[in-house]
């Protein structure tokens, strides 16, 4: 599968909201750097699967909506929406954030991120 292509498949996929989702596609030596609204983040593998665990209590559906996807060899540039639905009012989907990600690839997973986000 080529980079872009798992790029996509994760962000169609669950994987934002189940851990056992995520995991199929994570590098056991990810790193993902961001610069989010509350300030620079770093996780690596064992904090992603945290922080998906703690989205999935939050949300029942997640969507992306990819206005660009760009691929160099191994790296992939994505710029994306990313809508919601809670738990409390799962019939109203609701725009989270804006994104704009780099992906490196290796092994034909998940290797290094450099994301940034601005809340809706």
């Amino acid at each position: 599968m080529s980079a872009k292509k798992l790029v996509q498949a994760f962000y169609k996929s669950d994987a934002l909201i189940d851990p056992a989702v995520m995991q199929t596609y994570l590098h056991p030596e990810i790193e993902v750097e961001w610069n989010s609204s509350k300030g620079p983040i770093t996780m690596n593998y064992e904090e992603i699967i945290a922080f998906t665990t703690e989205l999935s209590k939050a949300y029942v559906r997640t969507k992306v909506r990819m206005s660009h996807i760009l691929q160099d060899g191994d790296t992939v540039a994505a710029r994306y929406s990313h809508f919601v639905k809670t738990i409390e009012n799962p019939r109203e989907e609701m725009l989270l954030a804006h994104f704009f990600v780099i992906w490196e690839v290796k092994d034909d997973k998940l290797f290094r991120g450099f994301q940034m986000s601005q809340v809706s």
